[in-house]
């Protein structure tokens, strides 16, 4: 028993995304929010005796870049060049952020340091009990943000600066997590100047900003957003609904990140593209949006067709659940997964 037409087609694509992977080259501007995720793993085998909730035994504790500027980092880690721009406080959190990405090598002169400003720092509680054979799982998340608006001159500042570097670069993404340097206004002129130079946009918007991201090439969801999305616009299904979204918003393509049932493509063309999950027990989806739009960054900068950004999206999420606590994606994480999911491909027609 061998492997079906649409089995030896997936399998070639994989070997061939595993081979072009290894080898990228190009710049990515990405405009942001910028933020510092702190982890503190430990053991919890107890509930607090006043109240109905765990104790943490802590036994790990770290920190890493978060929201856009963990996009950089993987655009760095797969062999892109990330011309960062957002905004962090002068604090200690804002100096680390700093520090962490200059030792990646990512270009930070677009980052506005503002005098008074609290840098964002989201923390997470994770643990499982000690004496059973299970993952981890997230107990707490526990923020500090500042949510006051940007200064107008400061914003302008950034934005004048992205603008000049689109130009000559080969990507936009454009990374909105709520917390002010994606602007209307600011969004606006991001994407047209992308178009009047033909750059590819990518975008992972919140919800309630989809309207910045008209005339975006690639927009990330997770499929609870799609699916809340559906229910809001009182479409029969999140297929529907996603159809709707592109026409509304003339996006080119939606990755939707289904987790344990892998990733899905629409696009403008209404084409339907499916990439199934192949791992047995995906765990944690912790920084699966940011490793898919660094996937579509090296898929679009690379020239691929629709399906191998499926293929290749998909392999960057399992490479996040795949339960190794790893957040951030390399090229060789890539690599390695295509080759391990085209291995089993062969295998199990054996």
């Amino acid at each position: 028993m061998g492997m079906s037409d649409i089995e030896y087609e997936t399998h070639d694509r994989l070997v061939n995304l595993q081979s072009q992977i290894k080898n990228m080259s190009g710049d990515v501007v990405l405009v942001g929010d910028i933020m510092l995720d702190r982890y503190i793993h430990g053991y919890a085998n107890n509930l607090n005796s006043r109240a109905p909730v765990p104790v943490l035994k802590e036994t790990e504790r770290y920190e890493d870049v978060g929201a856009a500027a963990h996009v950089a980092r993987g655009l760095e880690n797969i062999g892109l060049d990330a011309i960062l721009f957002g905004v962090i406080g002068d604090d200690q959190a804002g100096g680390n952020i700093l520090e962490a990405l200059e030792e990646e090598e990512v270009d930070c002169d677009g980052i506005a340091i503002i005098e008074d400003r609290i840098t964002t720092v989201k923390t997470r509680m994770i643990a499982g009990r000690e004496y059973l054979i299970s993952s981890q799982q997230l107990l707490l998340r526990w923020d500090i943000e500042d949510d006051t608006p940007i200064g107008t001159e400061a914003h302008s500042s950034i934005i004048d600066q992205a603008v000049t570097k689109i130009g000559s670069a080969d990507v936009l993404v454009i990374s909105d997590y709520g917390q002010g340097v994606v602007t209307d206004e600011g969004a606006s002129r991001l994407i047209n100047a992308a178009k009047v130079a033909g750059v590819p946009v990518i975008c992972d918007p919140k919800l309630t900003g989809l309207h910045r991201t008209a005339g975006a090439d690639w927009v990330i969801f997770q499929t609870r957003g799609l699916d809340l999305m559906a229910k809001r616009m009182a479409c029969s299904d999140s297929s529907e609904a996603a159809k709707i979204l592109i026409k509304e918003n003339d996006w080119g393509n939606l990755v939707v990140l289904q987790g344990e049932n892998g990733v899905t493509v629409y696009t403008k063309d209404e084409q339907v593209i499916s990439a199934p999950c192949t791992l047995s027990e995906p765990r944690g989806a912790i920084g699966i949006i940011d490793a898919a739009a660094v996937a579509v960054a090296a898929g679009v900068n690379l020239g691929l067709e629709v399906t191998d950004i499926a293929h290749l999206a998909n392999a960057a999420c399992e490479c996040i659940m795949s339960g190794t606590q790893n957040f951030t994606v390399t090229s060789d994480d890539l690599a390695n997964r295509l080759g391990e999911v085209a291995w089993s491909l062969q295998i199990s027609q054996r």
